[in-house]
């Protein structure tokens, strides 16, 4: 019973302080997301701890100091990881594989690409694919058996139009 009460309070607290919480904090960051998920992140944090944060004299203010402090912090790193990038500014584009039946692959309904993609450029087991996509081993292996079948046959007809048997 005293967790339900504990709850309404918060509830109240929460719906009286946090539009105020949040303009406090769009004022000091200029950034509304910031403020918003700074603020939710700290009043999570106050939730938490309600029993002794609503014992505080200034539950607000307790929540304010670690919203604020989050939206710092989260600055920071953001700062930190744009930096990084700009030294590290590898193109993080990988070369798709190419050749005609890495086209024929691009036509291929979705489980069968990723099946394929899975088994020959990830490397992985059927096992694991099975565990990737979240289906059961002898389907990535009858969708794998399927998708070189379709591959083989386009590839002896020459064609380039892979039926879409699977949506």
């Amino acid at each position: 019973m005293r967790g339900d009460v504990e709850h309404r309070d918060f509830e109240d607290w929460y719906g009286r302080e946090h539009p105020r919480l949040v303009a406090a904090l769009l004022l000091v960051t200029g950034d509304v997301d910031l403020a918003r998920d700074a603020v939710d992140e700290a009043c999570s944090r106050a939730l938490a701890r309600w029993a002794r944060v609503s014992e505080m004299e200034s539950p607000g203010g307790y929540v304010y100091r670690i919203a604020l402090h989050e939206a710092w912090r989260r600055r920071r790193r953001a700062r930190i990881e744009r930096g990084l990038w700009a030294r590290s500014r590898v193109d993080p584009i990988v070369p798709a594989p190419a050749g005609e039946a890495w086209d024929l692959v691009r036509n291929l309904a979705p489980r069968q690409r990723t099946a394929i993609v899975l088994r020959y450029v990830a490397d992985l087991t059927e096992a694991e694919i099975a565990r990737v996509m979240g289906v059961s081993r002898t389907t990535v292996s009858s969708t794998l058996i399927d998708a070189r079948r379709l591959i083989a046959e386009q590839l002896e007809t020459g064609s380039e139009q892979v039926e879409d048997r699977h949506g």
